[in-house]
């Protein structure tokens, strides 16, 4: 906690009075986010540094391995439905971006299994994916398999988002585009999802309103 305390005061000091106008714009205006990223909880993977983005211009959701549950309205708590329906349909964000990274422990733990002391949650939450696994069985090797199985999680996500009704709606109508992308944790190399379902380097300047389904 000390550590968390001492970047604080760092930031009241330094970074603070440099955004101050920009915290009592937010505050006194509310936020208008216009994109959304579903990201993993990985500590190595940050959004808003990825993406180079200031308060109130993102929305994130992150959870292990940036997976998204299909849509399914019960009494159940859903964490990133919850959040989903808050920056689609409140906030009405124009582009969701679903948010992978290379070295992926969540993914690891659905091509080898979860660890002993990681199946109350982590196993049956990565069975979510398991076809993206079984797409992965004809690699030869465990890297190979990892990261293919990375971008198929993706993939998973980017389809289960379709079966919400509000975002299908929006989708179809041209409000929303959905978009997928990896990042390189060893490289910094951020690779965006293509109509023929590879990966490669976006269009810099087209990324932000290049719609990938």
């Amino acid at each position: 906690m000390d550590s968390l305390i001492a970047g604080y005061q760092r930031f009241r000091a330094s970074g603070w009075p440099e955004r101050r106008k920009v915290f009592e714009s937010l505050a006194e205006g509310g936020q208008r986010p216009t994109t959304l990223v579903v990201a993993c909880v990985d500590s190595r993977v940050d959004p808003a540094m990825i993406f180079d983005a200031g308060p109130g211009e993102m929305l994130t959701v992150r959870n292990v391995a940036n997976l998204v549950p299909p849509y399914a309205p019960d009494s159940a708590y859903h964490g990133t439905s919850a959040a989903l329906e808050l920056g689609v349909r409140v906030l009405k964000v124009r582009d969701l971006v679903v948010l992978g990274h290379g070295m992926c422990g969540g993914v690891q733990a659905l091509l080898d299994g979860p660890p002993e002391n990681a199946r109350d949650f982590v196993g049956p939450w990565m069975a979510m994916a398991e076809p993206a696994r079984l797409r992965t069985l004809h690699y030869a090797s465990s890297e190979q398999r990892q990261q293919c199985c990375e971008y198929e999680v993706i993939k998973i996500s980017l389809a289960n988002l379709m079966t919400f009704p509000w975002i299908a709606e929006r989708v179809q109508a041209g409000e929303l585009a959905l978009h997928g992308a990896w990042f390189a944790i060893h490289s910094g190399l951020l690779l965006t999802l293509q109509p023929d379902g590879s990966f490669a380097p976006p269009k810099l300047m087209n990324l932000a309103r290049d719609p990938i389904s």
